[in-house]
């Protein structure tokens, strides 16, 4: 074998000795409540589709009924060919649901925080960075070329310090989950805002996880009643929305700004008609029955009760997210593994998605699951905590 192939071949021995080595799983139907893993129907506990909405017959029925009129593909980026009067109306969807002027959609979340830091952000500008943030803020600053300052998670003392010893620098933003994605807690919204406007930095978040769930569905931005004091208010229609794609909203400038700067967007084919289709339905869902996230989050409650009569430790969550700390990679492995044969299915998260030391199993409830399914995993879960010690 020749260096390159060597190196390789070194790297993925490596992972695998720590039991960091990813595969793709034999899975089909993982939007589902219960999907295939490897031919076998087991409780699904792992996807981000939080309402329940991937399935749903109206956002199936937009997306044929846009493919028989518009087809499959949008042909090019929004700013060549690829927009249509149905994107023009989901920006517009999106920015009265947000409570903002005005607003732009991407192909991904990941993409809309790429293109957001991208225009606002620069060599020039130094952004705040709670440590917990999802990856793809981290990349996006990091690909914007500003400075990133990470404060410790939830830590307003810590970030009021280092706000204070930057107070010099011309330029600077702040970036935070509101719900973060590996831990399931929420951001301390109402303090960053107010350090945010003594400090006059501007307040940029991230809803992703917050989306369809808190505040009548728009986030936890809106039901803290922030909107205003908010400058950039980015999500994603991919989890609790059941489908592809992500946005963000702000005012009349800040967007056009966006369209212009943000490479993401610029040199991106647009969105096609059907996933477009998809999410205005998922809006009018979400719009017209609110109902599913409040009951999610009481369900979460619960679970979250019953983990702990057990001797779980969920750490800090406080929504449908509920992390299960074990330690080792090994741990989270054998956790998944022994759920699995009971009929569930949860995700083993293990480093470098998480800090070492704090492998997990990471639980996604979703607002249609039945007593009959969460008896289910609470049994597997029972049956994990009266093993032997490993």
């Amino acid at each position: 074998m020749d260096d390159f192939t060597t190196w390789i071949r070194s790297e993925l021995d490596r992972l695998e000795a720590a039991g960091l080595r990813r595969t793709i799983p034999d899975m089909d139907r993982g939007a589902d409540r219960y999907l295939l893993l490897g031919g076998r129907r087991v409780l699904n506990l792992a996807s981000n589709n939080y309402l329940g909405l991937a399935g749903h017959p109206a956002l199936a029925a937009a997306a044929a009924a846009a493919a028989r009129e518009l087809g499959t593909g949008s042909g090019a980026s929004r700013l060549v060919t690829g927009t249509s009067a149905l994107h023009a109306t989901l920006d517009q969807r999106v920015a009265e649901f947000k409570g903002q002027d005005a607003a732009l959609t991407f192909t991904s979340g990941f993409a809309a925080n790429l293109a957001l830091f991208a225009a606002f952000a620069g060599r020039d500008a130094l952004v705040f960075s709670d440590r917990l943030n999802h990856a793809s803020i981290l990349d996006g600053i990091l690909l914007s070329g500003a400075r990133q300052v990470r404060y410790r998670h939830n830590d307003l003392d810590h970030l009021s310090r280092l706000m204070e010893q930057h107070r010099d620098h011309p330029r600077k933003l702040l970036a935070t989950d509101t719900v973060f994605s590996m831990d399931g807690d929420v951001a301390d919204l109402a303090g960053l805002a107010e350090l945010c406007g003594q400090h006059h930095v501007p307040l940029i978040v991230d809803e992703a996880h917050a989306t369809g769930v808190f505040g009548s569905g728009r986030g936890l931005v809106h039901e803290l009643g922030l909107e205003r004091q908010v400058a950039l208010h980015m999500g994603t229609f991919s989890k609790a929305l059941g489908s592809l794609g992500g946005y963000v909203a702000a005012s009349r400038d800040a967007i056009d700004l966006l369209l212009n700067k943000g490479r993401s967007f610029v040199f991106s084919t647009a969105l096609p008609p059907t996933v477009v289709a998809a999410n205005l339905a998922a809006l009018d869902l979400v719009a017209a029955d609110p109902s599913a996230g409040p009951r999610l989050l009481a369900m979460a409650g619960t679970f979250r009760a019953r983990l702990a009569e057990m001797g779980f430790n969920t750490g800090g969550s406080s929504t449908q997210i509920v992390p299960v700390l074990l330690g080792s990679a090994q741990a989270a492995l054998h956790a998944r593994d022994a759920l699995l044969a009971h009929g569930v299915y949860a995700a083993a998260i293990r480093p470098p998605t998480v800090p070492q030391g704090t492998a997990r199993l990471r639980i996604s409830l979703r607002a249609d699951l039945t007593h009959e399914d969460l008896d289910l995993a609470l049994t597997a879960f029972r049956a994990l905590s009266t093993e032997p010690e490993q």
